[in-house]
């Protein structure tokens, strides 16, 4: 739905160019009387950083919102929304691809609540199970390719009449003041959407967050079409995900307040040992028909490394509403959506319907319960 401008239309801001700040800046511009600006200091277009977490994303549709009910929603409407697009005449080529996904675990848990909407899902029997895994389901789901997805988004977004503005903020109320060229001079709203910066970011400097370093490897293996998970009662985690690229990204790496920005030697051969284990089929078949593959048997295949932060957050996503005063009584409401951990491709669109609703109850009500100065 194409932007349109009237006396009534309400100029909002979106922080953040992720995928939840580019799902959110679209999902308020398609409701309509809404005027919507992006303002980030990185964008889709820009090279790979560690700055922007999105592009470092695997991305399958796998949720993992255990008893968590509003997580457990976000993820289905998620999904939903994405597998309507992953339709072989959707909206966006060179992006998605549908394939089987096998979720193993040896940690006692039972996903069925959380993925028994997934087409085809099915308990798997003991004869499938791979090394280290005591149970099994079987699904069908869909990876996206990052670069290709975030970039739609964004085109999306501006062909829909949206503009964006490069900006680096030290503080939210930056952008509330006419400051930064682009945006205007007294917006109706902000919406945060910004992961990991708003521990950084002041006036919000939340220190619930913190990062959740991973290290994910492209394998250039066309011959895998499928995509496997194992959890394991010792608290590791494997996965591996094929792409319509024709490369299969592996990872298995996640550790809370690790901020380290690059690729680690040890990490990537720790990677490497446990996806083979689940998968010895990512080796080449002609070396398999030979002998037991190696770790050394990957490395010729490797295409890309990468290293990203996940925000992770203390209570989870951050979705609610604080007032800030913007001029002598005048106050603007801030809505907060960000703190996804590794979450926000497959729950963007679920949390960016939350987010809206928060931002028209706000301008709705007008009225300030609590007020930041």
């Amino acid at each position: 739905m194409m932007q349109q401008d009237t006396e009534a239309t309400k100029d909002i801001i979106v922080i953040g160019a992720g995928v939840v700040g580019l799902s959110t800046a679209i999902r308020i511009q398609e409701k309509g009387g809404y005027r919507v600006i992006i303002v980030a200091d990185t964008f889709p277009t820009d090279p790979k950083t560690i700055r922007y977490t999105s592009h470092w994303a695997g991305a399958h549709h796998v949720s993992s919102a255990f008893d968590n009910k509003r997580q457990r929603e976000m993820d289905k409407e998620t999904f939903e929304i994405m597998w309507r697009d992953s339709e072989h005449d959707g909206p966006v080529q060179g992006c998605f691809l549908r394939n089987n996904h096998t979720e193993f675990r040896s940690d006692g848990v039972d996903p069925t609540e959380w993925l028994n909407y997934m087409p085809e899902f099915r308990s798997i029997s003991n004869n499938e199970l791979v090394p280290g895994a005591t149970h099994g389901w079987s699904f069908t789901t869909f990876t996206l390719y990052p670069p290709v997805y975030l970039n739609w988004l964004l085109s999306r977004f501006q062909a829909n009449g949206g503009a964006i503005v490069r900006a680096q903020l030290q503080h939210v109320t930056q952008a509330m003041h006419g400051g930064i060229s682009g945006l205007p001079q007294k917006p109706d709203a902000i919406v945060v959407c910004v992961g990991l910066g708003a521990r950084f970011l002041g006036g919000i400097e939340d220190k619930d967050l913190y990062p959740v370093r991973g290290q994910t490897i492209a394998l250039r293996a066309p011959w895998v079409k499928y995509g496997r998970t194992l959890s394991a009662a010792d608290g590791s985690y494997f996965y591996l995900m094929p792409r319509v690229t024709g490369d299969v990204l592996v990872g298995g790496i996640r550790v809370a307040n690790d901020w380290f920005p690059a690729p680690r030697e040890q990490d990537r051969d720790y990677v490497l040992a446990g996806v083979l284990a689940i998968c010895p089929e990512l080796a080449p078949p002609e070396i398999r028909a030979e002998r037991m593959p190696t770790i050394d048997d990957l490395r010729p295949l490797i295409a890309e490394e990468g290293c990203g932060l996940r925000p992770g957050r203390k209570g989870g996503i951050r979705l609610e509403t604080e007032w800030f005063e913007a001029g002598p009584q005048t106050q603007i409401p801030v809505v907060y959506n960000y703190g996804h951990g590794g979450m926000g491709f497959q729950s963007s669109w679920g949390s960016a319907s939350i987010a809206l609703g928060l931002l028209e109850e706000a301008l709705a009500s007008g009225k300030p319960e609590t007020v930041n100065e």
